[in-house]
């Protein structure tokens, strides 16, 4: 029982100097729920398309489904079909994969289920996205001249830096146990952007939602019909109830 406490201890120790070594990384911040604001939804739409979609395959969703969330398949043709492709083809990246492992080190991930894979012990994979889009800072030692708070050392540009500006974090160096320890205290604004701060933040949940709801359209459907469908069985076992206290009222 000895042994195996001193291993734990130590297998604790070990994991808490790899922190220390690396920096605590940041906490996942809540993503605002909005699979249920149509506004929202089209204006995630509309980032996804124009600054994901260049890199980024969403290949188990179709440009037609975006109907589902009130744009017209006119507005669709106008406005975010830039090839000569149809309504009815999935969103394919308009990079080469070839070119896009060439630049970046590995082929761009399909975002169609993103939203719905990265969740973890931080939080849902909203907000693990929601943190991530907004912790990119600038690190001229990274090829891309950018890095990320939320997965350090990506190979991901920031794509959305003209809407953000350019920034970079601010440490806080403490010593812990004969470690140090790099603790993340706030953001330093280098340029701005052409949004503001909270401006910027309000567009990256409408484009989070939009990954929340293409990782599965029907899911605000499947909650009210479940909503409907417990009501109906709570009604259910109240007549169910009564009707056997009925048939046995008169057993003894």
């Amino acid at each position: 029982m000895k042994k195996l406490i001193f291993f734990v201890l130590v297998a604790f120790g070990l994991a808490g100097a790899a922190l220390a070594s690396e920096g605590e990384g940041v906490h996942w911040d809540k993503a605002p729920s909005r699979t249920n604001d149509l506004p929202a939804l089209q204006n995630g739409a509309k980032l996804f398309v124009n600054y994901c979609l260049n890199c980024h395959s969403a290949a188990y969703m179709r440009y037609n489904r975006l109907r589902d969330i009130g744009i017209t398949e006119q507005q669709i043709k106008d406005n975010l079909l830039f090839t000569d492709g149809k309504v009815g083809d999935v969103m394919k990246a308009a990079i080469d994969p070839k070119d896009a492992k060439e630049w970046f080190g590995a082929n761009p991930p399909d975002l169609t289920l993103i939203a719905r894979s990265r969740s973890g012990h931080g939080g849902t994979g909203a907000d693990y996205l929601y943190t991530y889009m907004r912790t990119f800072y600038r690190d001229a030692e990274k090829p891309t001249g950018w890095n990320n708070l939320a997965f350090p050392n990506v190979g991901m540009p920031h794509v959305l830096w003209q809407l953000q500006g350019e920034r970079e974090p601010e440490w806080e160096t403490l010593k812990e146990h004969g470690h140090e320890a790099r603790i993340f205290k706030g953001w330093k604004q280098l340029s701005p952007g052409a949004m503001t701060p909270l401006q910027y933040d309000q567009a990256v949940g409408d484009l989070v939602g939009y990954l929340q709801w293409m990782a599965e359209p029907a899911q605000n459907h499947r909650v009210r019909v479940g909503a409907w469908v417990m009501l109906f069985l709570v009604v259910l076992f109240v007549l169910v109830w009564r009707l056997n206290a009925a048939f046995w009222k008169d057993v003894k």
